[in-house]
This record gives structure tokens, C-alpha cells and sequence, in this order.
């Protein structure tokens, strides 16, 4: 958002401020005070002009919203509908833009990995983060853990009761087993010794209508939520956690389902099956096979009953 209507937004929160102490205040005429509070209306604020501008309310979702009180420095571009927030993002990187989210209120073209098929009806939380971290990129995986753990330390203030299955699925325990409420895809670009960008998205399923089988949303389990609020935080999370790349493998470890669990994990190189023991930088799993233990850097994991 514009700084000067961060400005105008900040000054008019409690009291009403009239036009010629908002430009006096901001160094501007008072046409481009008129034209910022016009823009900003239009973006979805209301704002009262009887005997001075007060902000009387703030919209529910989109870029102006969540970046108003985002603790984080990020801009906003939100969309009602994209086919994909990861495509978009990545148009930004390529148009050499950082600190970007890219949020939309849906997806239709919406892909997980091995380019498999996302549901992302509308209403859902479908965001994508642009960076450009000073980490090698063999590192860049720890990014993909703290998504991950931002994500499942959201959801728990939000009262849903989730955990992580590795590296990156964040699930709700349910009796007969586990359902999925948010997947996270990592994409980058770079060189052997260097990151150009990396786009992490996060699809955070909010109803459980919609849904493949195994799926489940956020208002299945909490009847208070603020999808504004959530996002908020969720990047807010996500920023502290990626400027400390070292602590995110312990707060990995704390949320984690996969650890002490039998698994089983379909990788590039064949099929690995035993008992998840650790995590190790920058996010490979640690399994006691029968052969010995063995660190698997990539696959699909499945969680298996106990022998």
C-alpha cells in the first residue's frame, strides 16, 4: 500500500482529522488528500468526512487489508480469482520484484507437487511468498520447514489442533487416521552458488466443501476465524522464521506427527520403509531402516500403522 495512505489510515483510526491538518501533517495538497481517501474507500475502507475524515471500517480480506498492521515487509497483491498464485509470483521474480505475497480469494489452476492437482475453491487461504534469501541453494529447503511450521503454529492459535507431516504437510489427527489442511510448494531459481529467487506457496484449505477425500478445513474445527487476521499472521511467522534458519529445524521437531512414526517414503531412488527418528539441515528426514539408517532428502511420505 501506498505510504501516505498507511499515513492518512494511521491518522484517522481514532479521531476524525479534517483535510487541511492531513495535508499540513503529510506535506501534501489537499486534492491528493481527497484523491488518497477516494482510493481508499474504493479499496474497501470506510471512512466518514462529517467534520473531518475517520476511518469507520476496515474490509474484510484483500491486499489493503492484510498489509494495514502486517508486522512484516511485505506488499500485498490480491486477486479474486488466479489460476495460480505460484505462476504469478514467479512472473514477479522474473520482473525482479521481492518481499511480494501474491494472495487470492481462489485458484483454478491450483498444483502441488509433481504437478498434481490443488482444490482451491473460493474462500480458501491461497498465497504465495517472493524472496530472495542469502542462502545457498541446497539450504533453501529450511525455508519450506518454516512455511510449514508458520503455518501449523497459525492454525494452532487459530484453535485447530495440527501438526506436520514431513517435510511440509501440515494434518489435523482425526480417530481414524489424518486429514490434510494445508500444502505447501517451493519453487526456485538460481545458480550452484547463489539463489536468484524462491517462491514458497501456501494453500491453506478454510472449508471442507470442495475438498478431495482426506482434506479437511479450518471451520471444521474452529467456529471464530479471520481470514485476514490468519494471513496476517502466517506471514508475520513466516518472516521471523526465515531470518533464523537455524531454530526452525527445533520448532520443526516440536510440531512434528512423522517423528517416532513408521513411514514409509517413495523417493527418486526406490522406496524407503521404517521408523522416522530426526530431521536434519536443511530438512532431511532421518529413518531407521532394517539395512541402517538411511537420510532421505526428498519424496512422498506416508505414515503407517505400527507393526
Amino acid at each position: 500500500m501506498n505510504e501516505t495512505r498507511y499515513r492518512i489510515l494511521d491518522a484517522i483510526a481514532e479521531e476524525p482529522v479534517s483535510g487541511p491538518e492531513l495535508a499540513a501533517s503529510l506535506g501534501v495538497s489537499r486534492t491528493a488528500v481527497w484523491k488518497h481517501i477516494e482510493a481508499l474507500r474504493e479499496a474497501g475502507f470506510s471512512i466518514e468526512s462529517d467534520g473531518g475524515y475517520r476511518l469507520t471500517g476496515v474490509p474484510e480480506y484483500g491486499g489493503p487489508a492484510i498489509e494495514l498492521g502486517l508486522d512484516a515487509p511485505f506488499t500485498v497483491e490480491y486477486h479474486d480469482s488466479l489460476p495460480s498464485t505460484n505462476a504469478r509470483a514467479r512472473e514477479l521474480a522474473e520482473a525482479g520484484e521481492t518481499d511480494r505475497v501474491v494472495v487470492a480469494n481462489e485458484q483454478t489452476g491450483g498444483r502441488g507437487r509433481l504437478d498434481r492437482e490443488w482444490a482451491s475453491p473460493p474462500g480458501g487461504i491461497w498465497c504465495s511468498v517472493l524472496c530472495r534469501p542469502a542462502l545457498p541453494p541446497a539450504h533453501v529447503p529450511v525455508l519450506t520447514l518454516a512455511a510449514a511450521v508458520a503455518a501449523v503454529e497459525t492454525a494452532r492459535e487459530a484453535g485447530v489442533d495440527a501438526g506436520i507431516k514431513w517435510p511440509n504437510d501440515v494434518l489435523v489427527p482425526t480417530e481414524d487416521g489424518e486429514e490434510k489442511l494445508v500444502g505447501i510448494l517451493t519453487e526456485m531459481e538460481g545458480e550452484a552458488d547463489r539463489v536468484s529467487w524462491v517462491v514458497v506457496g501456501i494453500g491453506v484449505n478454510v472449508r471442507s466443501e470442495g475438498l478431495p477425500a482426506g482434506g479437511t478445513g479450518l471451520l471444521a474445527h474452529t467456529d471464530d476465524l479471520d481470514r485476514r487476521a490468519f494471513v496476517q499472521r502466517l506471514l508475520e511467522r513466516f518472516d521471523a522464521l526465515r531470518g533464523e534458519p537455524e531454530t526452525v529445524l527445533s520448532m520443526w521437531r516440536e510440531h512434528a506427527l512423522t517423528l517416532g512414526k513408521r513411514v514409509r517414503i517413495e523417493t527418486p531412488g526406490g522406496e524407503v520403509v521404517g521408523e522416522a527418528v530426526d530431521v536434519e539441515f536443511p530438512g532431511s528426514l532421518v529413518v531407521e531402516t532394517d539395512e541402517g539408517t538411511r537420510r532421505v532428502h526428498a519424496g512422498d511420505c506416508e505414515h503407517l500403522r505400527p507393526v
